[in-house]
């Protein structure tokens, strides 16, 4: 071959590789490590760990009404944080009482101490082993957050979360722990006729494979945190803790505490739920406002 002919080849092959690596996906960014927060992204089939500049972070004073709940996950998450065994959470129960929240007051309250968050959808809990891949040899304590899961049979998330929280052939890395909320304390839909699988055997009930499959998840989870709905009285008490928070009692001395009771009760039978979102939700449209109503008397 001449260096002419060969020259022009190589110059068609620089074109074409060219042309192939416009098509194909740019290679995933480097975590920043310097995040408390990340989410778990995908490039075309490529997983890779997105920081989250500005993470929703709660404080553990702000939740009411979920005393006890606090102090296991306190605890728990304590043991993680200094090195001791802990345990894989499933925080299950009424919407809207403080299960995520209580997740994130936890990256509040010890991400000075190396804990950081990962919030992973379901549809991408396949890629778990890929997730503790990465983050095995970092020095940090990360808490894998699945929120607000829900399986159907046979979803692919449901056994790679099974398979994940105990059962894996290679030992569990003491630098991980999952912790998921969810509306379903077993995390799939249930049935009556699930029900007639039940045996008798003398005295004892013995449930069906139905049954028994549904619960192997959850049972997985070293400890279940249960939530409950809000009475009156919690409800009004979040109602109270949201409105210092966002410093409306300082700003409202003219209305009554009864008035405003009326109010929030009033709010949250238009929403049909009493809870600590509806709480956080009523005290953020008064703090809105009587913000405007402030700029309006300043003008």
């Amino acid at each position: 071959m001449k260096e002419s002919q060969l020259l022009r080849f190589i110059d068609r092959a620089e074109k074409l590789l060219a042309r192939v690596e416009a098509l194909l996906p740019a290679p995933p960014p480097s975590p920043d490590w310097k995040a408390l927060a990340f989410r778990w992204r995908k490039r075309g089939s490529r997983g890779y760990l997105q920081s989250v500049a500005h993470p929703h972070l709660t404080r553990l004073d702000d939740l009411v009404a979920i005393d006890e709940q606090k102090r296991v996950i306190d605890d728990n998450t304590r043991q993680f944080i200094a090195g001791a065994p802990a345990n894989n959470v499933l925080l299950t129960g009424s919407r809207g009482t403080g299960k995520s929240s209580l997740v994130k007051a936890m990256l509040a309250k010890y991400s000075g101490k190396g804990l950081r968050l990962i919030e992973v959808d379901k549809g991408d809990l396949v890629d778990l082993p890929d997730i503790v891949e990465h983050i095995a040899d970092r020095p940090e304590r990360f808490v894998i957050f699945c929120n607000d899961l829900s399986f159907d049979a046979n979803e692919p998330g449901y056994k790679a979360l099974k398979v994940m929280v105990d059962g894996t052939i290679a030992g569990a890395s003491s630098n991980v722990l999952i912790y998921a909320t969810s509306n379903r304390r077993h995390l799939l839909p249930e049935y009556f006729s699930e029900n007639l699988e039940t045996r008798h055997v003398g005295e004892e009930v013995h449930p069906g494979e139905s049954i028994e499959e549904k619960i192997s998840l959850s049972e997985r989870f070293g400890l279940w945190i249960s939530f409950y709905p809000f009475s009156q009285d919690d409800y009004l008490a979040a109602v109270d803790r949201w409105l210092r928070f966002y410093g409306v009692r300082e700003n409202d001395g003219a209305a009554s505490n009864e008035t405003t009771q009326r109010e929030a009760i009033q709010f949250a039978l238009q929403r049909g739920s009493r809870s600590g979102r509806v709480a956080w939700q009523f005290a953020r449209s008064r703090a809105g406002a009587r913000a405007l109503k402030a700029r309006a008397r300043k003008k």
